[in-house]
């Protein structure tokens, strides 16, 4: 190898060396700038009481097992029907807002208290509801509390809003067919068939036994709740002004239940300032809740007749 070749080597070399010494200074200096960032965000951190104002803390379910069971009112009898009644919204969820800054999330929970009141001053059945205070709950969650109760029937109560003004009135809503066949394909394909239908373990049962099964819950607690609601309609009459078509079917999710009749009352539009008055009012709020509570009475009584 000659001389000129061992230089070029050399050469070769030190560039290298050149480049790993740059390479790391630039590692070194990206290391020693996101040091120098966290020691800053640290403590702004903790002089700002240990979270930026920027930061909404939102409390969520860990995860880690159901949400605990809500307390059940009224005789001390189990075998009297339990009624699990749903405020709807609540929490960081405010659900509707009227023109005077009304929230629906407020009016729910009103109404829903004076159904429970009305409900235990009869004395007839236990009540439970879903909230009691201000606090979010899942859809799922909601109706899951009334099947883990195994209530008799479920009432989630909500209030509407258009853009329409004069859009006004009680409607009264099941779930409809399209929802109950998703509801069913999904049920069907469940590989783990642990569920029960109407006292009837689908565990071991093959796919068409189940699929007929759970056909034949969702016939019967689709009549049973439209049953239900046209007592809602029946017994609410003089005392809400209801739509023009006050019982309608949709495919809500918190009425998505195989074995538990089920409605969802919207019991007025917050958009609107009548409404607004009568659903703020104490003393319509209690005719409404003595309305209510005879027509769920009626229902668990076997007197449908509507």
């Amino acid at each position: 190898m000659d001389v000129s070749a061992r230089n070029d080597r050399g050469a070769r070399r030190g560039g290298d060396w050149v480049r790993l010494l740059w390479a790391g200074a630039i590692m070194a200096g990206f290391a020693l700038t996101l040091a120098v960032l966290g020691a800053w965000l640290r403590f702004e951190i903790a002089g700002r009481g240990g979270m930026p104002a920027y930061v909404v803390r939102i409390a969520l379910p860990d995860g880690r097992g159901a949400i605990g069971l809500p307390p059940v009112e009224g005789p001390a009898d189990a075998s009297r029907p339990l009624v699990v009644i749903d405020a709807g919204h609540g929490g960081h969820d405010p659900g509707a807002s009227g023109p005077g800054g009304e929230h629906e999330k407020t009016l729910t929970l009103a109404l829903a208290l004076a159904v429970r009141d009305a409900l235990l001053a009869d004395g007839h059945v236990r009540v439970a509801l879903t909230r009691s205070d201000d606090r979010f709950l899942a859809l799922s969650e909601r109706s899951g509390m009334a099947r883990r109760l195994h209530a008799d029937v479920f009432l989630s109560i909500h209030a509407d809003a258009a853009d329409a003004p004069d859009a006004a009135g009680a409607t009264v809503y099941t779930l409809s067919d399209t929802g109950s066949g998703a509801l069913a394909d999904a049920v069907a394909a469940r590989e783990n068939r642990v569920d029960t239908i109407n006292g009837v373990s689908l565990d071991g049962k093959d796919d068409a036994v189940s699929q007929f099964l759970v056909d034949l819950s969702q016939q019967r607690m689709r009549r049973n709740s439209q049953d239900f609601a046209a007592l809602i309609r029946r017994e609410g009459e003089g005392q809400m002004r209801f739509r023009d078509v006050p019982l309608q079917q949709a495919a809500f999710v918190v009425l998505k239940s195989l074995d538990l009749p089920s409605a969802l009352l919207e019991a007025g539009y917050v958009s609107n300032p009548a409404d607004v008055r009568a659903m703020t009012s104490r003393p319509w709020r209690d005719g409404f809740g003595k309305a209510v509570a005879h027509a769920i009475e009626i229902f668990l009584a076997g007197g449908g007749g509507a």
